[in-house]
């Protein structure tokens, strides 16, 4: 069983159909559609050509673009952060924009703002960088809490409100922030509703010795980046996003993604446990790691494999516990608790 996206982004399965049908198209020539899997490898590929040794890392990012997701990827500076978000929107034929937050960045610098004409004696509108198909922000945290505010409409709703217009947003559209970690000067705690809004959190970590003598090598990834071409198009990141929509989840692990939800609100050390959007999330998310793995259904290893990158960040470890107790350190005992399903 595999998925197959055409070049204009319709999806067809290959060996049994989804329970939900594929998107309905044209019949095209064998030549012109490729594997789910091929598009995959093709973008990772192309990625690590900038950032070596990290391909799971990579791969956890483009699992959270084809769940329709927004990415946090944090870590301390020079580890490749805003790299991996330029080869990312790079490998894609698509709108990209980046935005460097700072503390005096306003709202208005991200939203847009309305410029009166004096020739038609009227306000037009000007379009700021969230409108395009992935946004990067740099280093997020060390703009004002108001101003990371201005991401929540965009990043939930697709859509953003200005002068009492609401305009939707473009498929594919993907928030990939980059931050410093928290105790570093000048920069500001994200708030926890801003937090449930990014599917997953990665940190990317110092590169193996092998990887960076090819750095080295290759004398830094921005070299690289100035040659990487796009290989998938936009239409084509549409298709892949549709068949992840229509990945199966079969009841039984509906019920284990339910239970993981409600053990860490039982947790004796987590203050604050999983909310309904989180369980969502996870669920996203566990479709695109099966899909990625030529699966048109999902399974309790899927789960498992983006569970802490999904979830860590949606929790609070009480303060008693915080000294010897991380988030990711409380989700692995989430995990542990909740009994596998088993097929019968």
């Amino acid at each position: 069983m595999g998925i197959e996206i055409a070049d204009d982004g319709i999806v067809r399965t290959s060996g049994e159909a989804l329970d939900t049908a594929a998107i309905d198209g044209p019949d095209l020539p064998p030549e012109s559609t490729r594997s789910f899997a091929e598009f995959f490898d093709a973008i990772t590929s192309n990625v690590s050509q900038v950032l070596h040794g990290k391909d799971e890392t990579i791969e956890l990012a483009l699992m959270c673009l084809l769940a329709e997701g927004h990415l946090l990827i944090e870590d301390v500076p020079g580890v490749g952060k805003t790299s991996l978000a330029k080869a990312i929107a790079a490998s894609i034929d698509c709108s990209w924009k980046r935005v460097q937050f700072t503390p005096d960045l306003l709202p208005a610098d991200l939203i847009g703002v309305s410029i009166y004409k004096r020739s038609t004696e009227s306000f037009r509108f000007e379009p700021g960088p969230l409108f395009a198909n992935i946004v990067l922000a740099d280093e997020i945290n060390r703009a004002s809490p108001k101003t990371q505010s201005a991401l929540l409409e965009a990043m939930e709703e697709r859509q953003i409100t200005a002068d009492g217009v609401s305009r939707p947003l473009e498929p594919p559209f993907m928030v990939i922030a980059t931050q410093n970690p928290i105790d570093q000067e000048g920069t500001y705690r994200l708030p926890e509703s801003q937090l449930d809004r990014f599917l997953l959190r990665i940190s990317i970590g110092y590169p193996a010795r092998g990887a960076e003598i090819q750095m080295l090598e290759a004398q830094g990834s921005l070299g690289a980046l100035r040659t990487l071409e796009p290989v998938v198009s936009a239409p084509e990141i549409r298709g892949m996003i549709a068949a992840v929509r229509d990945v199966h989840i079969a009841d039984a692990l509906k019920s284990y993604l339910v239970d993981i939800s409600e053990a860490s609100r039982r947790h004796p050390a987590i203050e604050l446990g999983l909310s309904p959007r989180a369980t969502l999330q996870l669920a996203a998310a566990s479709r695109a790691h099966a899909a990625a793995r030529g699966r048109n259904y999902a399974t309790p290893d899927d789960v498992k494999a983006v569970g802490v990158a999904a979830l860590s960040h949606r929790i609070m470890v009480r303060a008693d516990h915080g000294a010897h107790l991380s988030p990711p350190d409380a989700i692995a005992e989430v995990f542990e608790a909740v009994p596998v399903p088993v097929p019968k």
